[in-house]
């Protein structure tokens, strides 16, 4: 199984779910800057031409909460995924999704000062998100209760981005919790050890 990451990108969070499910895996660091993407060897595993992405045997895919939702049901001992038939597994598959399409779009909202009726977003508001995640959250202390999963992989990730790198969510505190219960877990930990000796290694 190969992944293909670069630092400070979406593909972190793909790089902590391979962390949490313990499987072996390679990783090829990808500049996003040099050209190495924009290749037809490249463009086969993704057409958009972007990180991150996964081969493992013939399986080819990218879209990181496709990546991990995969990585999840491959590695069941790690139990980060509700197996099909639990009736957990459909709140989970919602949060999986949740975070492209509501919560990343909410972060673009404010940042960008764009003015969409809430009507018409299919995210509802920057507000609107904010409030469902920490209804969500509030119980704690993890997406499924009391059981960590991808879903935490995916919405703790940018929940961590959204407080730490793009400062768009402030005065938080519940979702400031979260995001250092998430930081806590030593495969988070060995996923940002990862990227700062890449990092580094690039000067």
């Amino acid at each position: 199984m190969k992944l293909y990451w670069a630092p400070h990108t979406r593909a972190f969070r793909t790089l902590w779910m391979m962390e949490e499910a313990g499987i072996p895996y390679e990783r090829e660091l990808v500049d996003i800057n040099d050209g190495s993407l924009q290749t037809e060897r490249y463009r086969a595993i993704n057409p958009m031409m972007k990180v991150p992405a996964l081969e493992h045997g013939e399986a080819k895919m990218a879209e990181s909460g496709a990546i991990c939702a995969y990585v999840a049901d491959l590695a069941p001992e790690a139990n980060l995924a509700p197996p099909i038939g639990d009736p957990a597994r459909g709140r989970y598959l919602h949060w999986m999704f949740f975070d492209a399409a509501c919560l990343e779009a909410a972060f673009v909202e404010r940042m960008a000062k764009v003015e969409i009726p809430s009507r018409a977003a299919g995210w509802g508001s920057f507000d609107r998100v904010m409030d469902v995640v920490e209804n969500l959250i509030s119980p704690g202390p993890w997406v499924l209760g009391d059981r960590f999963s991808a879903a935490d992989v995916m919405l703790g990730s940018d929940i961590w981005y959204g407080i730490e790198l793009l400062k768009v969510i402030k005065d938080h505190p519940i979702l400031e919790d979260y995001s250092a219960r998430c930081v806590a877990r030593p495969a988070f930990q060995r996923a940002e050890a990862i990227e700062a000796e890449a990092l580094a290694a690039k000067g």
